[in-house]
């Protein structure tokens, strides 16, 4: 049970669909795909579809920018999204007089492993190239000196919520869940929890992922990914009878969650409150596929924490990737543990953003609660027998009830539950 009031006050999002809240939330509605066709860094290599977050320009945002250059691709969209964030619930930062005291103001995100920027080392290998092989031995005094001395603090996931810290001056508490497409709602998890033991007043959570870097292209076989012919805007399919696999993308969101007592103090306007959540573990690692077995304790946990049952929930934000088997295990969990909620899968619409997906997906729900609409899912035409669940699909359905029970899930077999409810 959570024995404080937390609640939501704000929202960013950068998404291969949108980069703001109105423009996300109409990319759902109107079925607009992120997918497309994506470069790779080997010339003659087979096509792959994935998901850009379109329009960054990073020097808008970034103060100073000569700060850029210590900020990989995940540092910047991360750091953008919670600067969305923060504007939308109306905090004022890093001035003579902020809303909170900085000691109060903590961050906790969710992060990937980050994906090296193969072009800032090709000089460096190429001082050790001797024909057609790489001579370590030169690398001391050959390569070294060709790298930006900084470079490693580009790739650290934990300086996504440090460089944000620095930016803004959040004294209190600082940490980084890495747990994949998990990331995002253990990091909401752990925030609540922080303002729980008191402290901090006011947290800035959420996550971010970048599946579309070259080093993770590179291993696209280990992610059941759809085959890249014909449209890519087809792809993923969740729950339809004709899923062949998910694309990768990119992609942050963020949240300020607070205590209400905060909340109002300051006089925000809370968007939804946090009533419950749950994390299990399935031990499935690589060897053999996840069961549900995880899921459906989430579920369960999760309903018993918020003291809820399915005729409470507008509908479920599922993990629905598109692959054959984990579509199959999640929508077999939802249907025996909730019956014939309604479920929408918003990857339909861009895939797995990995540590991203939970917080850009949550916000799906969050604007949707606001709306009483529920958002659709994309690519979702024809129906599965071996997944019985109620599928939201080709246009919003509208719904007045006001708790939304969302998912996701790991190959490794880690499953994350959170119920929200509009205030």
């Amino acid at each position: 049970m959570i024995s404080k009031e937390i609640v939501i006050t704000g929202m960013g999002v950068l998404s291969p669909i949108g980069n703001d809240l109105d423009t996300y939330w109409q990319s759902l509605c109107e079925g607009r795909s992120g997918v497309s066709v994506v470069e790779t860094f080997e010339s003659g290599h087979a096509p792959l579809f994935g998901s850009v977050v379109p329009d960054i320009r990073a020097k808008d945002f970034v103060k100073p920018r000569k700060n850029i250059k210590n900020m990989s691709r995940d540092i910047q969209l991360g750091y953008i999204a919670s600067l969305h964030a923060i504007e939308n619930a109306g905090l004022t930062v890093n001035c003579e007089s902020p809303t909170i005291d900085p000691d109060r103001l903590g961050i906790v995100f969710g992060s990937d492993l980050i994906g090296l920027e193969l072009d800032e080392l090709v000089d460096a290998f190429k001082t050790c190239q001797i024909d057609d092989r790489i001579e370590f031995s030169l690398w001391g005094s050959g390569a070294l000196p060709k790298i930006f001395p900084l470079w490693m603090l580009k790739y650290l996931p934990n300086l996504v919520a440090g460089q944000l810290a620095i930016a803004i001056d959040a004294r209190g508490p600082n940490n980084t869940v890495t747990l994949r497409r998990s990331s995002s709602l253990s990091a909401i998890t752990e925030a609540v929890r922080t303002i729980e033991r008191g402290q901090a007043d006011v947290m800035i959570c959420g996550g971010v992922g970048n599946r579309i870097n070259p080093i993770f292209l590179a291993r696209s076989r280990t992610h059941n990914l759809a085959p890249t012919s014909g449209d890519p805007t087809v792809q993923p399919r969740p729950y339809d009878a004709d899923r062949r696999g998910t694309v990768l993308g990119e992609g942050s969101g963020s949240l300020i969650v607070e205590s209400r007592a905060t909340a109002d103090a300051r006089g925000a306007r809370p968007i939804a409150r946090i009533i419950g959540f749950a994390q299990a573990f399935e031990p499935a690692l690589y060897q053999k596929p996840i069961t549900g077995l995880s899921i459906r304790a989430a579920i369960r946990q999760a309903m018993r924490d918020a003291d809820c049952t399915p005729n409470d929930l507008s509908h479920v934000n599922s993990d629905g990737m598109g692959a054959v088997w984990e579509d199959r295990v999640e929508a077999e969990a939802i249907r025996d543990e909730l019956g014939d909620v309604p479920v929408t899968a918003p990857k339909g619409h861009f895939g797995d953003l990995g540590g991203g997906s939970g917080t850009i997906e949550l916000i799906a729900s969050l604007i949707g609660l606001q709306k009483g609409l529920i958002p659709p899912t994309r690519n979702h035409e024809k129906p599965d027998a071996s997944c019985p669940i109620n599928v939201v699909h080709g246009s919003p359905q509208p719904c007045n009830k006001t708790r939304v029970l969302t998912l996701n899930n790991s190959r490794a077999g880690r499953s994350n539950a959170m119920i929200i409810e509009k205030i």
